[in-house]
């Protein structure tokens, strides 16, 4: 099946770049001696986590994610968002088909409610104050440590900070920052005489620029095996390294405004708009030609639920070129979490054809 077959929109997965952005991280935290707990949020496929981290453990943003996952063999997963004691239930199920899933927990109340369970928790911590967590200095650490006993399975960061350090030295400056406060928290409960033998990080800007993982034990990253518009503009990769693209079809013109419209809107390409804090603003999503090459200046600028706008970026000297109705486009997207999430399934391109690939969806 052919680029111009399948109907637009549907989103497009470059298994080569996909490799090759996995081993990249792998050599890399290999060097540094620590082993990588992979976030399958991003990707949410069983064909494409097996291609790239084989059946090693894995990160999950939800109990879905983890029934699923769980269901084709993996045993090893940690729920890296805060707890909700009415999901608990369902921990309790995938535990007792052998399944060792971890929790993710900040207050006393889920601790009691974890503990009550016998299931074991994380700690969250928070680096930079970003999101959820405890400070490494709260005294509440210690406390809800205990509450947990041993239950008590470790500590867990994840620094949003990252995404917002624009060179080399303030990614390394954030990476540190997030080493020091994971490994501080996990010398804090030990100093109250816990256990506290996980002392997880991670985000893909971390996972590329720490140049210190001491004390660490695992590092967690996700969208690294796509990469996205974000993450080149924060230089973390190019943009021949995004393996994820959407496929859209020119479907009108309205050259009074200069515009070419697309059947590639919001639902397609999701409304993130992330690279609008950076830099270089992206829009919607780079325009590339149907072979990926970048088409000079061309943005998706506008979007509404089906209709995606292209034009030139503001302030190009450039003619809008000539698309015909009919010209299938691909659009790279700024956070490929989020578009990601637009599909059920993914088309993998390989020796000129498409393959369908499920993907999960859901909660």
């Amino acid at each position: 099946m052919p680029l111009e077959l399948p109907d637009t929109p549907f989103a497009l997965v470059d298994p080569a770049r996909v490799d090759r952005n996995a081993a990249r991280l792998r050599d890399r935290l290999d060097g540094l001696g620590v082993p990588l707990r992979l976030h399958v949020k991003t990707v949410k496929s069983v064909e494409l986590v097996r291609r790239a981290h084989g059946r090693a453990p894995i990160t999950v943003s939800t109990p879905a994610e983890a029934e699923y996952f769980a269901a084709a063999g993996y045993d090893d997963i940690v729920y890296a968002v805060g707890i909700d004691p009415h999901k608990l239930p369902r921990v309790a199920a995938l535990r007792a088909r052998g399944v060792a899933l971890t929790v993710l927990l900040d207050s006393r109340a889920q601790a009691e409610a974890v503990a009550a369970a016998g299931i074991p928790a994380l700690i969250e911590i928070d680096a930079d104050g970003s999101r959820a967590g405890l400070r490494p200095d709260d005294p509440l650490l210690p406390e809800i440590g205990a509450v947990l006993g041993d239950r008590l399975a470790g500590v867990l960061t994840h620094a949003g900070g990252s995404y917002h350090a624009f060179t080399p030295e303030a990614q390394a400056a954030a990476a540190k920052g997030e080493r020091d406060a994971v490994v501080g928290a996990a010398e804090v409960l030990r100093a109250a005489g816990l256990d506290c033998p996980v002392v997880s990080l991670g985000s893909t800007p971390t996972a590329h620029t720490v140049r210190d993982l001491t004390g660490v034990t695992e590092v967690r990253a996700g969208v690294y095996l796509f990469f996205d518009l974000v993450m080149a503009g924060l230089g973390i990769c190019t943009l021949d390294d995004l393996a994820l693209s959407v496929v859209v079809t020119v479907i009108g013109h309205r050259p009074d405004r200069g515009w070419i419209v697309t059947d590639g809107g919001w639902m397609a390409l999701s409304r993130d708009r992330g690279t609008a804090e950076q830099p270089v603003d992206q829009g919607y999503g780079l325009v590339t030609d149907l072979a990926g090459t970048p088409l000079p200046d061309l943005l998706v600028t506008g979007a509404s639920q089906e209709h995606g706008i292209v034009a030139l970026r503001p302030g190009s000297g450039r003619p809008l070129p000539e698309l015909p109705v009919g010209t299938r486009l691909r659009v790279l997207p700024n956070h490929a979490c989020a578009t990601a999430a637009q599909y059920a399934c993914y088309h993998v391109l390989g020796d000129g054809a498409l393959t369908r690939v499920e993907r999960h969806t859901g909660w």
